[in-house]
């Protein structure tokens, strides 16, 4: 059972954050100390080549003009034999080559398996002789048809006419298995002492700097878990390293708004439920009249009088415009809360869209003994804004104004021009607003105890949608009132920007 138990818990272990933060160091170092190897082994070849060139350079400059290989463009095999011969002798490692003037091999003294090539690149060879060996030149191969080797090289002439090149080849087979033995065990020994001093030194450090690091995650994960079990006042102790504090910075921000959201929300819900026990009382009240008033009439049929029915249906016609109206504030203010209203921008005037506003609602007005007044200049400049939606606005504030202002009230309307803007002031004589009350008036699930005076106001959403229209014109809008004195609303429209010229 010790054995299983211990079974179980050695992978939960490893599965930590410590031993994967470790492990991941510790691959890390493998792979750069294999990558550091790799670069100065490369390194290391490179530098024995350039000094092979370097120390060689003339080679090729000694055999030519130790023989004439080639006499009148033919090529002297008896010297060439001879002189391969004596090269094998004194450095068996270098091949030599004769080329032609077009870099074809002509003759060559190689050991080992025959040649891949029938010419070499003349251009290494140009770029060599040019510079005297100054600088590191690797050319073909002969031996290997997608290799390079150092080189030395040198011109044959004869009588100042050029007659090929020497080639000499200055690692061949030999040299070649000679500093792969040599390179294999360099790299053996420097790869066995590197890795094993890094990888000790720095599992050392690795694993303590990780166990201090985890130590504070410890304390993080902790504090997470009460918050997911409910306790919403747990924070994150602030640590002196930056990032455990960048962290637990952030997640007591974030736990701070989410306990915010939580508490708006459960706010909202409480207000949620208020809208739906307004709306369903507004829907409840013109639903009951058709229903009422049709049932009237499917049951006494042709015993009403042409008065009668006419005035039934008079009623019930005013109760579906009721319903009409309230359903499509509920769909306008949804499409403005989701964001499916984009304004149409486009100058008009301001005054002549008040007028024809107050003209419709001038006979309402008149009905219930209220009075419109508008106040503004002749000369206003044109505005910019959504005119269909603008004109929502003033529809909307003249229905709450109408509703709440007595017989004998006034509602003002007023424009006044500045520089960039015109500010609009919309004011009734009405009952006004407590001040309790002031700071939710626009909010579309609450209901003011205004509205309890007349059973006919609505679900208020009207003012919400004010709002709503204004701020996707990026207007605010803001309301002063006083109980019995009455309440205005103020916004500013911006001025068409081709008369701030």
């Amino acid at each position: 059972m010790k054995m299983f138990g211990l079974h179980r818990t050695i992978p939960r272990f490893f599965r930590s954050l410590f031993w994967k933060l470790s492990l991941t160091f510790l691959s890390l170092l493998v792979v750069l100390a294999v990558a550091y190897i790799y670069i100065t082994a490369f390194t290391a070849e490179m530098y024995f080549q350039e000094a092979n060139q370097r120390l060689n350079a003339s080679v090729a400059k000694h055999i030519a003009a130790e023989t004439q290989p080639i006499v009148n463009g033919k090529v002297q095999q008896k010297k060439l034999e001879t002189l391969f011969h004596n090269i094998m002798i004194l450095n068996p490692s270098v091949e030599v080559y004769l080329l032609d003037t077009q870099g074809r091999i002509l003759a060559y003294s190689t050991p080992g398996k025959d040649i891949q090539r029938t010419s070499v690149s003349l251009e290494p060879l140009q770029k060599f002789l040019q510079n005297r060996g100054a600088s590191f030149v690797m050319g073909d191969d002969p031996k290997d048809i997608h290799g390079e080797k150092v080189f030395s090289a040198a011109k044959v002439e004869n009588g100042g006419r050029l007659e090929g090149y020497i080639y000499v080849i200055l690692g061949g087979e030999g040299y070649d298995s000679a500093m792969q033995f040599l390179l294999g065990s360099y790299i053996l020994r420097l790869g066995g002492r590197a890795m094993g001093f890094t990888l000790i030194v720095a599992a050392v450090i690795g694993l303590v700097g990780f166990a201090f690091m985890t130590k504070s995650l410890r304390a993080t994960i902790r504090t997470v878990r009460e918050f997911q079990q409910g306790n919403l006042e747990a924070r994150i102790p602030i640590s002196s390293s930056i990032e455990m504090n960048q962290l637990g910075t952030a997640f007591n921000e974030m736990a701070d708004t989410l306990v915010h959201h939580i508490q708006e929300i459960k706010t909202m819900d409480n207000l949620r439920r208020d809208l739906v026990a307004n709306v369903s009382h507004d829907l409840r009240t013109p639903l009951a009249s058709v229903h009422g008033y049709v049932e009237t009439i499917l049951m006494k049929g042709n015993t009403l009088t042409e008065e009668e029915r006419l005035r039934y249906l008079t009623t019930v016609l005013h109760s579906t415009e009721k319903l009409k109206k309230l359903v499509e504030e509920l769909f306008e203010l949804s499409k403005l809360e989701a964001k499916q209203t984009t304004p149409n921008v486009e100058p008009f005037s301001i005054g002549e869209l008040v007028q024809d506003v107050v003209q419709k609602y001038q006979l309402l007005a008149e009905q219930q003994k209220v009075s419109i007044k508008t106040i503004f200049p002749h000369h206003l400049p044109l505005v910019t804004a959504d005119i269909a939606l603008i004109e929502r606005v003033f529809q909307n504030l003249l229905d709450n104004a109408l509703k709440y202002t007595p017989e004998n009230g006034v509602i003002t309307i007023q424009l006044e021009s500045t520089y960039n803007k015109v500010n609009v002031n919309v004011a009734d004589t009405g009952y006004g607003i407590p001040p309790e009350e002031l700071p939710y008036v626009f909010e579309r699930y609450r209901k003011g105890s205004q509205l309890s005076l007349e059973s006919d106001h609505g679900a208020g959403l009207g003012l919400a949608i004010v709002k709503k229209i204004l701020e996707v014109h990026g207007i605010s809008i803001s309301v002063f009132s006083k109980v019995q004195e009455g309440t205005s609303f103020s916004f500013n429209l911006p001025v068409e920007a081709s008369l701030l010229r």
